[in-house]
């Protein structure tokens, strides 16, 4: 009973992000990216420096399967080494938004 709540929670949630990352600004996501990404990771093609223990957003856009939607769940979950931006579920979409618009 236990594991049929948490999947409906978590389905619940994955339809919810997907909903904000259709809705979502990648223009924003781009102010953001630059803001609070660009110091670890490439997030522009005009960026010339970033980590090399990240990979540039054009890098994270082409893996299969990956989407707005699994992009900003991702963003929303505390997950070292990366710091916690304390991300709205706005914020979260419209960076994602921003990622995949990196293909």
């Amino acid at each position: 009973m236990k594991r049929l709540i948490a999947a409906l929670v978590a389905s619940s949630f994955v339809a919810l992000m997907a909903n904000a990352a259709f809705a979502a600004d990648p223009h924003q996501g781009g102010v953001l990216a630059k803001r609070w990404c660009a110091t670890c990771h490439v997030v522009a093609a005009d960026q010339k420096n970033g980590s090399t223990q990240a990979p540039p957003f054009s890098e994270i856009a082409k893996k299969p399967g990956l989407t707005a939607a699994s992009i900003a769940l991702f963003l929303l979950r505390p997950h070292p080494p990366m710091p916690d931006m304390n991300l709205t579920r706005n914020e979260a979409g419209d960076l994602a938004a921003y990622i995949e618009s990196q293909k």
